[in-house]
């Protein structure tokens, strides 16, 4: 049986606790930083506009992704009071939809076309996956966001958590499925095939479209190993978001893909029958 046991706080700044969880998503912020520059650098799009989507895209993230949690947690528990403003918990969808919104202001208030990100979105997505499996580790060490009561007694099936303040009572020292585990290895998985795909996926911005895909039905079929509190249907809040966006970007990927081959089949004709001179 795999044990986790490491104190969710790596160590103490005076009386301010510093947990590896916070250390993790520091570590991926900065691997999706270093992933787009490079990426951008060999897509020839400027470096200086990234500085700034990215700036926004924290801010717009953070927000987003703190309110998100503390809907979820007033329909969920609306008997638990709960602090507005802190870092305890954050919504991966919240912190997506919060970047993509405080781009599209900072493109409307620079009157930059918003068609001019389609680079920068297929750079995105191809650290994203990657940023997510480093934050993932975060959650597996503090215990947050883990699986349910699990029929297994040992890895990958189950592992046992020792007594931690994320997790409610019942589910210390008893098998739960490695959800967080789970997530990580399908994020490592996205990231492989977005990775393989870079240079292949036309027209530009479609291998965002298909990052969003991928990583919206792995979100949707993990979360069924996860503790979460119904929300929509018997749903939780995740799977219904991850839904949406399937329905959405699936069709709009297979749109764009389609138009792109038909614009590149009919100029591909269009010389072909050109006379010569």
């Amino acid at each position: 049986m795999l044990t986790i046991s490491i104190n969710p706080v790596a160590f103490t700044i005076g009386s301010l606790p510093v947990r590896w969880y916070g250390i993790t998503v520091a570590l991926a912020v900065m691997a999706l930083l270093a992933m787009t520059l490079r990426e951008t650098k060999r897509l020839g799009i400027s470096q200086d506009i990234i500085y700034n989507l990215f700036l926004w895209g924290i801010i717009g993230g953070f927000m987003v992704s703190r309110l998100v949690h503390v809907i979820d947690h007033v329909v969920t528990h609306p008997e638990e009071p709960i602090q507005i403003i802190g870092f305890a918990g954050l919504s991966l969808y919240g912190a997506i939809i919060g970047a993509l919104l405080a781009v599209w202001v900072y493109m409307r208030v620079r009157r930059i076309p918003f068609s001019s990100l389609a680079g920068v979105g297929d750079a995105i997505a191809v650290g994203a996956p990657l940023a997510q499996a480093i934050g993932r580790v975060g959650c597996a060490i503090n215990g947050c966001c883990h699986g349910k009561l699990s029929p297994f007694q040992s890895f990958p099936g189950a592992v046992l958590y020792t007594p931690r303040d994320v997790i409610l009572v019942q589910y210390w020292g008893v098998p739960l499925y490695p959800a967080q585990i789970y997530f990580l290895l399908w994020n490592l998985i996205v990231f492989a095939i977005v990775w393989q795909l870079r240079d292949r996926l036309k027209p530009q911005g479609s291998l965002f479209f298909l990052y969003l895909c991928l990583y919206a039905a792995g979100d949707f079929g993990l979360r069924f190993f996860r503790v979460n509190e119904p929300f929509l249907l018997g749903l939780h809040q995740g799977q219904v978001i991850s839904l949406a966006i399937l329905v959405i970007a699936v069709p709009w990927l297979i749109i764009r893909m389609r138009r792109f081959q038909r614009s590149s089949q009919h100029s591909a004709d269009s010389i072909q029958h050109q006379p010569d001179g």
